[in-house]
């Protein structure tokens, strides 16, 4: 499928750099170093200083797509990298995947404790939904903007999305899964909170019905797509490049697009998922998508 960009790659890093300098410092501010007997420090741990920063670029992108309100748009861009953070932290725990290695350091179980990290996990997710609701003081968002950047950021971490697909992910190990059964499974641990940061940043502006489902319609293919190159990039590459350890998913005989479909059915699948962003971006009717279209281009062609 043929597409014309019309950005080059040096326009969108620059993008790309100051929305992450920008996110980067909304979080320091966020995120307290004062709470009580050192959890601040693991809460700061855990969500400052790295990962992709793929979900706050996606709701800020969209924002600028539909022309959106910008200061709400960094508040949701902040919650949901702590809403991510916090079920990172949570699925590292011994009691989940037992990982050892998060964005290239220790987990923060490893470093502060099980107990700790489990707080840590609890606050963060707390946390994201005292950012998106401020004082009227701090924030000119309308209450009616708090609550659905609430609703879609509640609905996509719970039972009906993460924590609902993490939950049938550990009931899956050693087990045989079908495509279909695979797709909803990864589709609500990975899938559903790219969605919502998609919807989060299109919430932030007013734009037609119909340019709003194609705009979940991306996000739907984006999320999928980008579950698909993890399980490919699991098998071929190696720890130091991806920051955490790499080939556990195999190790834990745990079902994946890889040993489903195999290696090169995984890789065409996720370019057809890319396309289908695209296809999506441009049903939108929206003029402003070009950030939006290269971060599916990245996330499939990523190599961690």
């Amino acid at each position: 499928m043929g597409r014309v960009l019309s950005v080059d790659a040096g326009v969108f890093e620059q993008w790309m750099q100051r929305s992450l300098a920008a996110c980067e410092s909304a979080l320091d501010a966020f995120v307290p170093e004062d709470a009580p007997a050192g959890l601040g420090e693991a809460m700061r741990y855990a969500v400052l200083d790295g990962g992709k920063r793929l979900r706050p670029l996606l709701v800020l992108a969209t924002c600028e797509a539909v022309a959106g309100h910008a200061g709400a748009a960094m508040r949701a861009a902040c919650a949901v990298e702590l809403i991510h953070a916090y079920s990172l932290v949570h699925d590292d725990m011994p009691c989940m995947d037992d990982d050892v290695l998060r964005r290239g350091k220790p987990t923060v179980h490893v470093k502060f404790g099980e107990a700790q990290a489990m707080l840590a996990g609890d606050a963060m997710q707390a946390l994201a939904f005292e950012v998106l609701t401020p004082d009227e003081a701090d924030s000119d968002m309308a209450p009616a903007l708090q609550a659905r950047l609430c609703s879609l950021l509640a609905r996509s971490a719970g039972h009906a999305g993460m924590a609902g697909g993490q939950a049938i992910d550990l009931a899956s190990v050693g087990k045989q899964l079908d495509e279909c059964t695979l797709r909803d499974m990864h589709r609500r641990k990975t899938g559903v909170l790219l969605q919502a940061s998609v919807m989060m940043g299109a919430a932030c502006g007013d734009i037609s019905l119909a340019a709003r489902q194609a705009l979940s319609d991306y996000g739907a293919a984006l999320g999928l797509a980008f579950q698909v190159v993890d399980d490919i990039l699991d098998v071929t590459q190696d720890s130091t490049v991806l920051g955490k350890t790499a080939g556990k998913d195999q190790d834990a005989n745990k079902p994946t697009y890889v040993s489903v479909l195999g290696l090169e059915p995984a890789r065409a699948l996720a370019r057809q998922l890319r396309d289908d962003a695209h296809r999506a971006l441009a049903a939108t009717g929206l003029r402003n998508t070009a950030w939006l279209g290269l971060l599916a281009d990245m996330v499939v062609e990523r190599d961690n």
